[in-house]
């Protein structure tokens, strides 16, 4: 059973030191205040490359601490950032600064960081079901590793209420597109596929989203179900995700393309859980691995009409440099 410790701020620089004997590797700092200070970040995270190593970090971290010397320090240990897209009101106006944001995302994938952005929805006066839609897709195209929506984790932070600009339907509306992304998207480990696996067909990935959450209320694992997304295994969700996406490419007509995304999603799937739960397994692919995990497979139309067919018993296992594999 895994143990869980709770500390204050102040108490962290005395506490860090102590987390191998406690066997704590992993933690959070979610105080609004430090996601502010850079100062203190830089600090944490030199006391967690000096005193932790090997424990993983996640970080709340408000977009205007991000810059190339908190990336920097950043890549000395394991540690995630979690960062609120905000919008802001000028003239009346709710704007949300596209390009503020694409910026600090791109020089986290640039040093190679594990990322995720905090969405809320229906809390700021002015916000719009239009707006939510708008930044679920810009931050979904920023190649995030995780989507977080506050509102649908922790029940007891503050509620969306009905305004002039969103009534009761859309917060349902957004609310249950939240929670089908946290079980695709984030649950689902999709970054690495998740945007040439929606190319094709042809759907901003809010209006996905939103189908799957449908698709969701009538298998009975969504929101208003209790669908728990934390304890689900992944090997579950990855099957609910097999399932639809043959769906909708059935819907769009892409019938040639369901055997290359059912090869993409599995293998990707396969490798996520020997990296996370250190799970070795054999899959059966109908691609050769070598192209499933090319840049080829970035775009499906092409890789189906260039590629030949290929099926293979694949091993995925742990190399000496991470995950690995070998046809057998």
């Amino acid at each position: 059973m895994m143990t869980e410790y709770k500390f204050k701020i102040n108490e962290l620089e005395t506490q860090i030191p102590t987390f191998r004997e406690k066997g704590i590797t992993e933690f959070s700092i979610h105080d609004p205040a430090v996601a502010k200070d850079k100062k203190q970040i830089l600090k944490i995270i030199d006391l967690v490359a000096r005193q932790a190593p090997d424990t993983f970090v996640s970080i709340l971290a408000d977009a205007s601490v991000i810059d190339r010397e908190v990336a920097a320090a950043a890549t000395q240990i394991f540690c995630s950032f979690d960062i609120p897209l905000e919008c802001t009101d000028k003239g009346g106006k709710l704007l949300f600064d596209k390009k503020y944001y694409s910026a600090k995302a791109r020089l986290l994938n640039d040093f190679g960081l594990v990322f995720g952005f905090m969405i809320t929805y229906a809390l700021v006066p002015g916000d719009t079901l239009k707006l939510f839609l708008e930044r679920l897709d810009f931050a979904v195209a920023q190649y995030p590793n995780h989507l977080e929506f506050p509102q649908i984790m922790a029940p007891e932070l503050d509620q969306p209420k009905v305004t002039g600009t969103f009534s009761a339907a859309d917060i349902r509306y957004c609310r249950d597109t939240a929670f089908a992304c946290r079980t695709f998207y984030t649950a689902g480990r999709a970054v690495p596929w998740f945007l040439s696996v929606l190319k094709p067909l042809r759907i901003y990935p809010s209006r996905f989203f939103a189908d799957f959450a449908e698709w969701q209320h009538v298998n009975n694992c969504s929101y208003k179900s209790g669908f728990d997304t934390t304890s689900a295994q992944h090997k579950e969700i990855e099957k609910m995700q097999l399932v639809f996406l043959e769906q909708k490419y059935e819907e769009k007509h892409c019938h040639n393309l369901i055997t290359p995304v059912h090869d993409i999603v599995t293998i990707n799937g396969a490798m996520s859980r020997l990296a996370g739960e250190n799970e070795e397994c054999t899959i059966v692919t109908s691609y050769h691995p070598d192209d499933l995990l090319s840049e080829e497979a970035f775009n499906l139309e092409a890789f189906s009409e260039n590629v030949c067919m290929e099926e293979c018993r694949v091993k995925i296992f742990a190399g000496q440099d991470g995950p690995d594999y070998e046809v057998l």
